[in-house]
């Protein structure tokens, strides 16, 4: 992409995407409006495992995995968002026509974690 980290999230951040469509799992939205010096390939060979809530890019969507599965996409930074909750109406956050923007937190604004 040709940008350091800070920018790319600047510029990620800066856009607003739209739910397209959902698909590949409960609560996973293709999401519309990224900017063209994002639009990746997916990788030749998918990682066994994405972690919950990572945000990645593939060819002109971004998406959130709503839960740790194999996946291909790049992946570009995290959410602490609940994508799917079944205990929820309706259980995904994502719907198609939805408006979504990303708001970034330096690791030093962050709250602490546990370790896993």
């Amino acid at each position: 992409m040709g940008v350091t980290p800070e920018e790319a999230v600047r510029i990620h951040s800066g856009a607003e995407f739209r739910v397209a469509f959902c698909g590949f799992a409960p609560g996973f939205g293709y999401l519309t409006g990224l900017p063209e010096r994002f639009h990746v390939p997916r990788h030749a060979t998918p990682r066994t495992r994405v972690p919950v809530g990572s945000v990645a890019l593939a060819g002109g969507y971004t998406g959130v995995y709503p839960r740790s599965s194999p996946g291909g996409w790049q992946l570009i930074g995290t959410t602490d968002a609940v994508l799917w909750d079944t205990a929820r109406e309706p259980a995904a956050l994502f719907t198609p026509g939805t408006r979504v923007r990303f708001i970034p937190v330096w690791e030093s604004a962050a709250p602490e974690r546990a370790a896993p």
